[in-house]
Formats: structure tokens, C-alpha cells, sequence
């Protein structure tokens, strides 16, 4: 276990005439941020095999009907790991996955939270929580050095899913290279029952060096400013739910499946569209205690907001989960599908009729 830091006030973290944003400055920091580099380097030693989170580890829907209090602690871990084969990049993260795990409450639920900052990082690190009230959303309460550790308690009084970030003076950068992930805030009746859940994270990378060229890519603070991402990803990785990456997810015709998207950023937000499906329920921002929106197409989630979105499955296919804004898909690497297996169902959709097999043996019907 770490040692405690002291708490530092507002004025400890060097906030003086400058503006602040969650309780911290906004000034790049220097160390690990460079302009753009003319020689490419080689692919760093990994020291993670991935950070791309399993989108079905996370915690099953919450069956209780009392408040619960939690002993709850997510470690600060700059990691160096693949954007894609033979790309390595330099993470920052929560627990060494991107998204950060997924914190699962009721409201009411009381929590004493730690965020340990480990002794062979290089940068002070933090927590702020948009599902609690504090100042900095617990920023403040939770900035720490590498080697120390600090902490808060809070109660979570709102339901809806929210987004949790590291919010030091270099937020935007932090965030890009992972630091942020999901609290979700359960209503105290609970959530509708779904067959299975998965859970993905959208954010960009800025690098200084095109998309695919191998070897290490540098983080580029001139592009970050510009806000002109190199890669724009789901979970770290370049389309890493994907039959030549890690598999894609799966379900089963007749299921319904929840999924929840955490949108980083820093910059860039998300136009979160299934491909051959529909949000068949969806709750914009995560707002988990108004009615869902219904049969929408696309669903806007903007920087530091999240969705909660369901899907009805009524025939096989393969959903492909993607931003439409999709040069982001096709150059820039977002992309997760879900394999739904099952029988054909023709009446709702039939991919060769037979009128068309006939139309196409007796050549073009004008």
C-alpha cells in the first residue's frame, strides 16, 4: 500500500491567474511531449501484450435492493503497448486497460475510493468523478505523486452513467492516452434485463507519425492543439474487436444487448451508429433516469459524456459498431463488430430471395 500524501489545496497545484478546468490548470506539460519528429524510431519494448479492455468484463447488473458501501481503488499505470502490429505507443491509463474498468453502483451507495499513483510512473495523476459532488468532481481530493496514494469518500446521490478522467493541468493529453473510463450509477429500481452487456471507450491519439507507418510513435502536442488526431479508436487499439485483432464480441438472435460508450476524447465526439441495426432503446448522456429515446440511428455522445444504448437482434448478422463520421472508420481505425448467430428469420430479412436467384439466371428485368 502507498503512503498517504498530504492534500493539496487548489493553490498547490500551481493554479494561479491561469484558467482552470476541474480544479486544475490547462498548460502542456513538457516532459514526454514533442514536436514532430523526422526520423522514425523503432517499436518500443511493450510492456503490456494489450490495453484494450475485454468489452464483457464488467460488472453484472446490480440485483439488491439496499445501499452498499464499497472499498474501491484504481491504480494510475503508464504503460507502453501496440496501437496496432508494430506500432507502440506510450499509454497513460487506470489499471492498465483503456477504458478504465467500469465502476458499478446503486444510488446511495457510499464509497471510500483510492487512485494509487505507482513509484515507476513519471507524471502526478488524479481522479475526477462526474457522478459525485465535490470540488474537481474529487480531483483535488485524489492528485498524486508517483509512489503515493490519496483518496475521498463520497456518496453517489444521481443515477445515470458517467464518465470518470484524470484531470491534471495536461488533462487533455492524459486523457487521449487513456485515462478515462465509465461510473455507472444504477436508479434504485434497477435496470431493464438484457441478455448480455458490453462496454467500449472512444477517444483519439495524436501522433507523430502517420497511421500504420510501424515502429514507436511519439505523442504530437502541435496536433493535440490543432485538435487533428492521427488515430481516432475504441479502446486503445485499432479496430480491436474485429476477427484480425481479438475476435469480434458475440450474441444470439432473440437476445437483446445493452451497450455502454464512455467517450474520452479529448476533442473529438462520437456519432455512435450500429451498422445493420438500431438503437432500439437509448439514453442520451447517460441519462439513465429520463425515458429512452427509441429506434434511433445514431446517437451523439460528445467528449466526457457517455450512452447507454440497447439492441434488439431479430436475425444473424454482424453489427458493426463505428463513429459515421467514417473517415474515422475507414483511415483512422475505429471499428468493433458483434457476430450475432442464429436461425435465418426471411420474413424480416432475407440477404438472397428467391425471386432475385431467378431474376439473376434470366439476366437484367427492365
Amino acid at each position: 500500500m502507498f503512503p498517504i500524501s498530504r492534500r493539496r489545496l487548489l493553490g498547490a497545484l500551481g493554479i494561479g491567474g491561469a484558467a482552470s478546468v476541474a480544479g486544475c490548470t490547462t498548460g502542456l506539460e513538457t516532459e514526454g511531449v514533442g514536436q514532430r519528429s523526422t526520423t522514425l524510431q523503432q517499436a518500443q519494448k511493450k510492456s503490456m501484450e494489450r490495453v484494450a479492455a475485454d468489452p464483457t468484463d464488467i460488472p453484472a447488473p446490480i440485483d439488491r435492493d439496499e445501499s452498499k458501501h464499497h472499498e474501491i481503488t484504481l491504480e494510475a499505470k503508464e504503460v507502453t503497448a501496440e496501437i496496432e502490429d508494430g506500432v507502440t505507443f506510450n499509454f497513460m491509463t487506470f489499471d492498465g486497460q483503456v477504458p478504465g474498468p467500469m465502476i458499478r453502483l446503486r444510488e446511495g451507495d457510499t464509497v471510500s475510493f483510492t487512485m494509487e499513483n505507482l513509484p515507476e510512473n513519471k507524471r502526478e495523476h488524479n481522479v475526477d468523478m462526474h457522478a459525485i459532488y465535490g470540488t474537481g468532481g474529487g480531483s483535488v481530493a485524489t492528485t498524486a505523486e508517483p509512489g503515493n496514494a490519496n483518496g475521498e469518500s463520497f456518496k453517489a446521490m444521481y443515477p445515470g452513467a458517467y464518465i470518470y478522467h484524470c484531470a491534471v493541468p495536461n488533462m487533455d493529453q492524459h486523457i487521449s492516452t487513456g485515462m478515462f473510463g465509465m461510473v455507472l450509477v444504477e436508479p434504485k429500481a434497477g435496470m431493464p434485463p438484457v441478455d448480455r452487456e458490453f462496454y467500449l471507450g472512444q477517444h483519439e491519439l495524436y501522433t507523430d507519425t502517420p497511421v500504420g507507418e510501424q515502429g514507436h510513435h511519439g505523442f504530437d502536442a502541435d496536433a493535440m492543439s490543432n485538435e487533428a488526431p492521427t488515430y481516432v479508436l475504441f479502446n486503445g487499439e485499432k479496430y480491436p474487436f474485429t476477427p484480425d485483432r481479438y475476435g469480434t464480441m458475440s450474441a444470439e438472435t432473440g437476445e437483446t444487448v445493452r451497450v455502454f460508450l464512455v467517450t474520452g476524447g479529448p476533442n473529438v465526439s462520437s456519432n455512435f451508429h450500429p451498422i445493420g441495426n438500431v438503437w432500439t432503446r437509448a439514453w442520451r448522456d447517460g441519462a439513465l433516469a429520463s425515458q429512452p429515446e427509441k429506434y434511433v440511428q445514431t446517437m451523439k455522445v460528445p467528449p466526457g459524456s457517455c450512452m447507454v444504448g440497447e439492441m434488439d437482434l431479430p436475425v444473424p448478422s454482424r453489427i458493426k459498431l463505428v463513429d459515421h463520421a467514417l473517415t474515422r472508420v475507414t483511415r483512422r481505425g475505429l471499428l468493433s463488430e458483434i457476430d450475432v448467430t442464429g436461425p435465418e428469420r426471411p420474413e424480416v430479412f432475407d440477404p438472397a430471395p428467391k425471386e432475385a436467384k431467378e431474376t439473376d439466371e434470366e439476366g437484367p428485368q427492365y
